[in-house]
């Protein structure tokens, strides 16, 4: 058996026991365990965390919806039928507490303003990935909520297309369809950001 076979075997099995213990968990929240409820609050916190950061950035927002879903699971663990990952379960608890505030976000921005880039002549290489990932940072705010929840999902918090559509509550094709749209709008916005000149601006109409 190959280095790359093993590895991926060991993946499989370190998933299927995480599983095990978080479905295990749940049986003990429904059954109203307090320290079952606070190691499933201790496991999940910095990956709602990572989440719902992308849907805005005021911390005191995230707390409250990381609280409001946790409540949820507290309150509804028993309806959890185990046909799906408990993570996909969770994280669309998550999703839908989070995406009305998304869209009023999204909708009060209308445009966004831009550091300057004069006076950059020579790179650093370091300084060059810094700054790219403050590019695809600001280009990921410039998304609409649904394409900037697809891309975080599947890139950041490794959904499958599935499993992001039952976060969703959409078909497939959808989540595919955003994809799409957002992955197309990012390869605009960066170059726009990217742009010398002073201070810039992402069209309205993009």
């Amino acid at each position: 058996m190959s280095s790359n076979s093993i590895e991926l075997l060991n993946s499989e099995l370190t998933e299927r026991a995480r599983e095990h213990r978080e479905r295990e968990l749940l049986k003990r929240i429904d059954a109203r365990d307090r320290e079952a409820m606070r190691e499933f609050y201790l496991l999940y916190y910095h990956r709602l965390t990572r989440f719902l950061n992308r849907m805005t950035r005021r911390r005191e927002l995230i707390d409250e919806m990381i609280n409001d879903t946790l409540f949820v699971v507290w309150e509804k663990a028993g309806n959890f039928r185990g046909d799906s990952r408990v993570s996909t379960w969770i994280m669309g608890i998550a999703y839908r507490r989070g995406l009305n505030l998304m869209r009023a976000e999204y909708r009060a921005q209308e445009r966004m303003v831009l550091p300057t880039t004069e006076g950059q002549h020579l790179r650093d290489p370091v300084a060059e990935q810094s700054e790219l990932a403050g590019l695809l940072e600001r280009a990921l705010e410039g998304l609409c909520p649904d394409h900037r929840a697809v891309l975080e999902l599947s890139c950041d918090l490794g959904h499958s297309c599935e499993e992001i559509a039952a976060i969703m509550d959409c078909p497939i094709n959808t989540v595919k369809t955003r994809m799409f749209h957002a992955r197309n709008k990012l390869r605009q916005l960066v170059p726009i950001l990217a742009a010398p000149g002073g201070k810039a601006s992402i069209p309205s109409s993009l």
